[in-house]
């Protein structure tokens, strides 16, 4: 089996659990969806398990990367680079099918996860809440010491609005609510700009 049918069985298994979560993964609909026999799925992943902790890590990962490209087109403008977050990370998902992020989906089955798989969602917490906190101090909207904590009611807030949007298949609900949320102050509005130049 050749590297792009791992890459093809990552990209449908990812679309999978986006829609359906972990426990929606099984072979047979994977083989499907990539056009090969779902044994042959075990040749690049020995389990369910494996397959789920790759998504996640894969999924993290672009995740780390996609923020470290927002810092880098905001560099100037930090607070921009908050602004952006919602919808650079969160809406896309609701834009492709009314999908849920990936980890946030996974985060809803914690419980029944493999440790495995746990250890990959939590990571996709911690990569969010590291930018978050780091970009927040680098804006001047907060004291080191207040970062992590309003780092995590931002993660948490972006989270909890793509999940209601997409109870009601309704992306507006998502935009309205990430309004609501510059408007209390827990996001900065983009006309706020760094505090440190």
């Amino acid at each position: 089996m050749s590297a792009n049918s791992r890459e093809a069985i990552l990209a449908a298994a990812t679309q999978i659990a986006q829609a359906h979560g972990y426990q929606g993964l099984n072979f047979r609909d994977l083989a499907a969806d990539v056009g090969i026999k779902a044994p042959s799925i075990y040749h690049h992943f020995a389990s369910k398990a494996d397959l789920g902790a790759a998504v996640a890590k894969r999924y993290w990962e672009d995740t780390a990367a996609a923020l470290d490209g927002i810092s880098a087109e905001f560099a100037e403008d930090p607070a921009r680079a908050l602004h952006e977050y919602p919808t650079r990370v969160f809406r896309g998902s609701l834009e492709n099918g009314n999908r849920l992020c990936l980890c946030s989906f996974m985060s809803a089955e914690y419980d029944d996860l493999p440790a495995e798989v746990q250890k990959q969602v939590q990571a996709f917490a911690d990569v969010n809440t590291a930018w978050l906190s780091r970009v927040l101090v680098t804006s001047g909207l907060v004291k080191r010491t207040e970062s992590e904590a309003r780092a995590r009611s931002i993660f948490a807030a972006v989270s909890g609005a793509q999940l209601m949007a997409r109870s009601r298949a309704d992306i507006s609900l998502f935009d309205a609510l990430i309004e609501g949320y510059r408007a209390a102050g827990l996001l900065p509005d983009a006309r706020q700009g760094s505090r440190k130049r």
